[in-house]
């Protein structure tokens, strides 16, 4: 860049520091690969009181709310990759067990909750001095950032040029609450907000960030085009095509850091992206899964799936088809936690194939490494998956996803039966069961009649990569248009 930008972004959680979904991973590989661009970029978050070390935390600043109802709170300075975290501290919010739910229920203020969060990040920047060229919104819970920094800002010096992104990763959460649930929001106390009503007595967050922000992306160019329909829209179809001008789709990168046969710390034993350390490293892990689970060791094609137990997910997909799948000579893991009807079912069905079929209702960090390593298939078969890592993990460890061609999972994976040669998994279009046996029985094929083919897009998948770096650029660019 010709001269240095500043960016300050904004998120409920951040990877290093707290976590419950990819949002987080997000919200420190993209400041930190903005970094190396050059720009002077800085994170602002929630200061939850479950972070550890908070409470060694340097004070930043001590203050309130400008506007009404004048809610005190402080600034902590935390650090991430080598960026400046500034988080709001404000007890009555964050000064809870979770971030945003216990037992499974979301805390019923989440809406002023969240509100004060946006509206805080944009009070405590001049008090801080420190003035973003861009302030970049992630998900529902910062949608008013964008509303704010247009009604309640945009006249104000300090603010007047400052520009704003707001980043779509799942618009299945939209923040829709009632008029009475925001009061740290004083401009809705008449009771009139087009941009971000959607009844007379409830808005919505996204909608309010997504009708407001000078751009809005999404964290995948397939998804971006979903968000337009009234499918994948999840009834936002208008707000999206009413910005099509300003919609960006841009694919996630990975954290190979974190993800990486090569040293990957959980594996009994690392390999490379070549024939042999492929073949020796998979064998071992597979070995060492069958070992940990009690299956048979044997050589044969193992499946693997970790995720939540969600619709989203498509497990209900996968149940019906699951017990015709298991009288072929093979074996499959899945590893997750969520619905617990769900749940039930893939206990059952793990009663009857004890000898092919594992479930382990945990998430459990050491045992997703392993599967990721030890499988020959990893089974994505999403209703909706706005980006999806699982398939970008599965292919670095030399694992072919099977996915739905759905979000980012369309944008990453290449179909075998399309195109052999450039291959990277197998993908398919109908979002029911039997499609999805289809592929699952097409890939066993290949596995049965062609071993050596399998290992052979194996390995082409392992030399994929999805960096940040090449996402960064796309988010410098997408930067760029708001000053032209």
């Amino acid at each position: 860049m010709d001269t240095k930008q500043s960016v300050l972004f904004v998120a409920s959680e951040v990877e290093g520091i707290i976590k419950s979904g990819g949002l987080a991973d997000v919200a420190k590989s993209l400041p930190e690969a903005l970094l190396k661009l050059n720009y002077d970029v800085r994170i602002a978050m929630p200061a939850y009181h479950k972070i550890a070390g908070l409470q060694d935390a340097e004070v930043l600043l001590e203050t309130a709310l400008d506007a009404v109802p004048y809610t005190p709170y402080r600034v902590l300075k935390l650090e991430v990759a080598g960026i400046d975290v500034f988080a709001i501290d404000c007890p009555q919010y964050f000064g809870r067990a979770e971030m945003y739910a216990e037992n499974n229920q979301a805390y019923r203020d989440n809406g002023e909750r969240f509100s004060f969060f946006s509206a805080a990040s944009l009070d405590m920047l001049p008090k801080l001095g420190f003035q973003p060229d861009v302030v970049h919104a992630n998900d529902w819970h910062t949608g008013f950032v964008p509303f704010l920094l247009k009604y309640r800002y945009s006249k104000q010096c300090f603010y007047r040029e400052m520009k704003s992104v707001l980043t779509i990763h799942n618009a299945v959460f939209q923040g829709v609450f009632s008029y009475d649930e925001l009061g740290e929001i004083p401009e809705f106390a008449n009771r009139w907000s087009p941009e971000a009503a959607v009844s007379e007595t409830h808005v919505s967050m996204l909608r309010a960030g997504v009708l407001t922000a000078h751009k809005v992306n999404a964290v995948s160019p397939t998804y971006a085009h979903e968000l337009q329909t009234e499918l994948g829209s999840h009834g936002m179809a208008y707000e999206f095509q009413s910005r099509e001008a300003d919609l960006h789709g841009i694919l996630n990168g990975c954290d190979y850091g974190a993800w990486n046969p090569e040293v990957d710390e959980y594996l009994p034993k690392t390999y490379k992206a070549n024939q042999q350390s492929m073949a020796r490293g998979k064998k071992a892990c597979r070995i060492e899964l069958q070992k940990q689970l009690g299956l048979p060791q044997e050589e044969v094609a193992v499946y693997g799936m970790v995720c939540r137990l969600t619709h989203q997910k498509g497990v209900h997909y996968l149940l019906p088809i699951l017990d015709r799948f298991l009288k072929n000579d093979l074996q499959m893991v899945i590893v997750g936690t969520g619905d617990p009807k769900l749940a039930v079912q893939l206990h059952h069905i793990a009663e009857r194939y004890p000898e092919k079929f594992v479930f382990v209702e945990a998430y459990n960090n050491q045992l997703a490494h392993l599967v990721e390593a030890a499988s020959d298939f990893f089974v994505m078969p999403s209703e909706f998956e706005p980006c999806g890592l699982n398939q970008i993990y599965s292919m670095a460890y030399g694992t072919l996803p099977i996915v739905r061609a759905v979000g980012g999972l369309k944008d990453s994976v290449a179909d075998y039966d399309t195109d052999p040669e450039s291959a990277t998994g197998f993908v398919y279009e109908s979002p029911d069961p039997e499609a999805l046996l289809t592929v699952m029985q097409r890939s066993l094929l290949l596995y049965c009649q062609n071993r050596k083919e399998v290992k052979r897009v194996q390995l082409h998948a392992m030399k994929q990569t999805f960096c940040w770096d090449d996402a960064a650029d796309k988010y410098h660019e997408m930067y760029q248009l708001m000053f032209v």
